[in-house]
């Protein structure tokens, strides 16, 4: 739903990267090439965000019980 403040299996803080990462592939540049500029060498973090999907909207239409 939301995007993680640590990596699942190696504890590094990775949420203060995404919302550029998100701006600058909604622009069109390479995925590839904005995790190796912001630092993310790890391919745990990177599978992290490359899997993510945003399902905010979907959960946030449904009422609480």
């Amino acid at each position: 739903m939301i995007i993680p403040i640590r990596c699942y299996a190696c504890g590094k803080p990775v949420a203060h990267l995404y919302p550029e990462f998100q701006e600058r592939t909604a622009k069109g540049e390479d995925k590839k090439k904005i995790m190796d500029e912001l630092g993310m060498e790890r391919y745990c973090c990177r599978a992290l965000f490359l899997g993510h999907v945003d399902l905010m909207d979907i959960a946030a239409e449904f009422k609480k019980a």
